[in-house]
């Protein structure tokens, strides 16, 4: 819970620390910050810091995730139409599929894709996402049960793959949105 202090010792580390101090942001602006600027700016330090990673440390594969983990929960922050004009959408994509092409069993960077697949489907429908973005239903769902099957005992998993279920498919499928959220409550993180 202490995000500042482990952003200041991650730094401390110089670019081997990068992964600690862009989750810790990440997790701090999504979770903690309550102002709209102030969290902005946190997820574009995070950005930055994970840029500078990638020029140094190209084939880490936390080097690409924490940009594409960090870039998504911006893109969140602001409007859609904002995020489609910075082109964030192709950003995420790139560097999610360079970490999982580093690392095939990143079960953070599965979540994240199949997240990067519904939500694109959510903003711009299927036709659009699949012809301007290559997102799919099958591949959010295929990446959501990779990260479960690497991942069966953490909760965010689980969230996340209930959050996207409600975007790709919204009352349709809200048991299994509810099954997701029990078994996420029951799990010990």
């Amino acid at each position: 819970g202490a995000f500042g202090h482990a952003v200041e010792l991650a730094e401390a580390c110089g670019a081997l620390g990068h992964a600690a101090a862009n989750k810790s942001c990440g997790i701090y602006a999504t979770y903690l910050e309550a102002d709209a600027r102030a969290q902005q700016a946190v997820f574009n330090e995070a950005i930055e810091r994970a840029e500078r990673a990638i020029e140094i440390l190209p084939f880490d594969p936390n080097s690409h995730y924490f940009l594409a983990f960090n870039l998504g929960r911006y893109s969140q922050s602001i409007s859609v139409i904002k995020a489609l004009g910075e082109g964030i959408g192709g950003k995420i994509q790139t560097s999610l599929s360079n970490a999982l092409e580093l690392q095939p069993d990143h079960a953070e960077a599965h979540t994240a894709m199949g997240m990067y697949h519904a939500e694109i489907i959510d903003k711009v429908g299927k036709m659009v996402g699949k012809l301007t973005y290559g997102a799919s239903t099958d591949k959010a769902l295929e990446h959501f049960e990779r990260a479960l099957e690497l991942t069966p005992t953490s909760p965010i998993a689980h969230i996340e793959y209930g959050n996207g279920l409600y975007l790709l498919y919204g009352d349709d499928r809200l048991d299994d949105v509810t099954d997701l959220y029990v078994r996420a409550t029951e799990l010990q993180p």
